[in-house]
């Protein structure tokens, strides 16, 4: 069962292991390709997760974890 806080270390796993900047929907597809079954399992959360995963973005990027998007709405998410 994946909770909230799961998304931010898929969002970082999934940047670390392609390398690369990657769109919102590259990083969706990851996920929801690795941690499927984890997702069914997690109530409300399966309705929301992709939702969820944007925030977790902004989490991240509020930490320092990825990089800024300074002032753009489009875009792809990379670590800092």
């Amino acid at each position: 069962m994946a909770e909230k806080s799961d998304l931010e270390t898929w969002i970082v796993q999934a940047l670390r292991d392609q390398g690369r900047e990657m769109s919102v929907v590259e990083v969706a597809r990851y996920v929801w390709e690795r941690h499927e079954p984890e997702l069914r399992a997690s109530g409300d959360l399966f309705f929301t997760w992709q939702y969820d995963l944007r925030w977790a973005a902004q989490n991240l990027r509020n930490d320092g974890v990825l990089a800024s998007k300074a002032g753009k709405r489009s875009g792809g998410w990379r670590l800092q």
